[in-house]
């Protein structure tokens, strides 16, 4: 990316999150007065945006910035406490709180756990978290933000990194994350499910163990059981959903499968399968009422680890996304592979947690060398 464009990505950045408060989508509260007024923050990058320019040239890679936003799962309580001191943070909190009909940064900071980590809950927790982590980062390091050139969400954190990319408006943005968890939270009620983390080997058969698990499953009268690789993280490392019943199998069986380690994560469903189908119709609807465009800054998706090109793309593998693995390795390959001796670009995980850093360790070393996480829980007066 240009020079230019990543200015414009930056200034887009800024208008978008203003014109998102003032109109929003046509059911949606109006946030209070000023709410996340980030054309005004970023008001230098807008002028500096229309100044000529004599030349325009790349940027040395190694100057080049890649933004990470963490999914479901990453929540913990008390995040956001460490985002309070910068004021556009506040005000996102604020406009989420019209938006979503409850204080989201109170139940943020104090919880409790078991309130935070409900579908319907963390997913825009999450999600105004991630977005008020770039708020920080850009009060702190503005020079990331103006020289990104990549952005990449797991699962309910596209829709942050699509937001950050211009191609969404906060206001929108949120709208259709808190009806798509909602959506799915219903769904995750309808039938006992969850996810399963497996760490394994090279030798490990995850299918063959999906496999075996279905047919456990129809040994206790389940019809259509689902197990089903859902995220595919690092080499050896996936996550595994469907019904809880074959999930517990796998746990049980773990030695059989060559599995090292095997966690239950903190989700409440089957996400990423076709026991979301529920969910698709309402993201469908809500996705056509936001004003979704072209992104400024390369964002990736879930669903093929590549780039998006244009709104109705977006749109359509969004909603694809919701029953579709996370092709998480695949991504990372996707944005960071380069030729032998050209440096990799700073990276950036924004949001609760370091787990995308972890999983960047484990699927390119030396990029994550070059990599930091913005801190959300603590207040601390250093770099990002």
């Amino acid at each position: 990316m240009s020079l230019r464009g990543a200015r414009a990505a930056r200034a887009a950045w800024a208008r978008g999150w203003g014109a998102g408060c003032r109109r929003g989508a046509s059911d949606l509260p109006r946030p209070p007065p000023r709410a996340v007024d980030v054309a005004e923050l970023l008001r230098d990058a807008t002028v500096a945006e229309e100044r000529p320019r004599a030349a325009e040239a790349r940027r040395p890679p190694g100057q080049c910035s890649v933004l990470l936003f963490p999914g479901q799962g990453s929540q913990l309580v008390g995040m956001g406490r460490g985002l309070l001191r910068f004021p556009r943070a506040r005000e996102l909190y604020a406009a989420a709180r019209s938006v979503l009909g409850y204080d989201l940064l109170e139940l943020s900071l104090h919880g409790p756990q078991e309130a935070l980590d409900r579908t319907a809950h963390c997913q825009p927790a999450v999600f105004v978290a991630s977005l008020a982590a770039v708020e920080k980062l850009q009060h702190l390091q503005p020079a990331v933000i103006e020289n990104c050139v990549a952005a990449a969400g797991f699962s309910v954190g596209e829709f942050a990194a699509l937001v950050f990319a211009g191609a969404m408006e906060f206001t929108e943005g949120l709208y259709a994350v808190k009806i798509r968890a909602e959506a799915m939270q219903a769904a995750s009620e309808a039938v006992p499910s969850g996810m399963l983390s497996v760490l394994g080997k090279p030798q490990s058969k995850f299918s063959f163990a999906c496999l075996e698990a279905q047919e456990h499953c129809k040994t206790l009268g389940i019809a259509d059981p689902v197990c089903e690789v859902a995220n595919y993280l690092f080499p050896d490392c996936r996550v595994i959903s469907g019904h809880l019943e074959a999930l517990q199998f796998l746990q049980k069986n773990s030695s059989k499968y060559h599995f090292r380690r095997t966690k239950m994560l903190p989700v409440s469903g089957g996400f990423h399968t076709r026991l979301m189908e529920p969910a698709l119709e309402p993201l469908t609807q809500v996705l056509k009422s936001v004003g979704v465009k072209k992104p400024l800054v390369s964002v990736h998706s879930n669903v093929d680890g590549k780039r998006y090109m244009h709104p109705k793309h977006i749109q359509k593998l969004l909603v694809q996304q919701v029953v579709s693995p996370v092709k998480w390795e695949q991504t990372m390959h996707a944005i960071y592979e380069r030729k032998k001796g050209v440096e990799f670009p700073k990276t950036f995980e924004v949001g609760p947690g370091k787990q995308l850093g972890a999983i960047l360790k484990s699927c390119n070393l030396q990029a994550w060398k070059s990599y930091q996480n913005v801190e959300v829980l603590a207040d601390d007066d250093g770099g990002a």
